[in-house]
């Protein structure tokens, strides 16, 4: 599968990966000794990304810590998921497949014309109750930091804040913590790191792929990179000195 993106593309090395994971880590104190977390895997590039890198620093770091996969099937008729069944089996990491109807609820029964809150909140709904059954106290999720900037355009063009998620957030009512080791890992560099290793990419078989608002905020950023190269850094570094639980 060919993975397109603006920039240029850095064939970064499992080290490299697993250096810039850690340096996120330790900064918001991410993994403490004792952790179960669970790795929320769509089988698209960043989540498997995050796989390898969360199994490569089980191996060194302090913190010891377990991890488990778990993918949210939604019910779409042409997934794939052997291939990343036998990945998990090669890296040693327990799989979970959780097996829904959310595809048909929203598309056929609902109908829904803008389908993507609303899958979402089905979605991560279904993937806690799987987490808190597995006994994890903690989910990561594959947010890199291109997701960081276009969350934020997205809630400054249509909720007219200055907001992106957290690289830590608590769910009181789940009783778990949320992580977000990728936030320093640039997409063009999880592209490359992707191609390097040959890594088997799922492409998602949902219908509004490719057509949502997320879609519209990483092509404004790009126009706007045009006009003002390095313009996505300094609005991380905007981020990270402003929004509560960053600083």
């Amino acid at each position: 599968m060919q993975l397109l993106c603006p920039e240029r593309i850095f064939h970064m090395k499992l080290q490299q990966v697993l250096s810039v994971t850690r340096k996120a880590i330790d900064d918001y104190h991410m993994i403490t000794d004792g952790d179960s977390i669970a790795i929320g895997i769509s089988g698209g590039k960043d989540s498997l990304t995050l796989l390898y890198a969360l199994q490569g620093l089980r191996r060194f770091y302090p913190a010891r810590f377990t991890i488990q996969a778990i993918t949210v099937d939604l019910g779409f008729q042409n997934l794939d998921l052997q291939e990343i069944t036998k990945l998990c089996a090669d890296l040693d990491v327990p799989y979970h497949i959780v097996k829904t109807d959310i595809g048909k609820i929203i598309f056929e029964d609902r109908q829904e014309s803008n389908p993507c809150s609303l899958c979402a909140k089905m979605r991560k709904g279904a993937l806690n109750d799987a987490i808190k059954k597995l006994g994890c106290n903690k989910v990561a999720y594959a947010h890199h930091k291109d997701d960081v900037v276009e969350t934020m355009m997205l809630s400054l063009v249509y909720e007219g804040r200055f907001h992106t998620f957290r690289p830590v957030t608590y769910l009181d009512r789940m009783d778990l913590t949320v992580i977000r080791p990728l936030i320093y890992m640039k997409e063009a560099d999880v592209i490359g790191f992707v191609h390097k290793y040959e890594i088997p990419v799922v492409k998602s078989p949902c219908p509004a792929d490719g057509h949502t608002k997320r879609e519209y905020a990483k092509a404004l950023l790009k126009n706007i990179n045009l006009e003002a190269p390095g313009v996505k850094d300094r609005m991380f570094t905007a981020i990270k000195d402003s929004i509560d639980g960053w600083a």
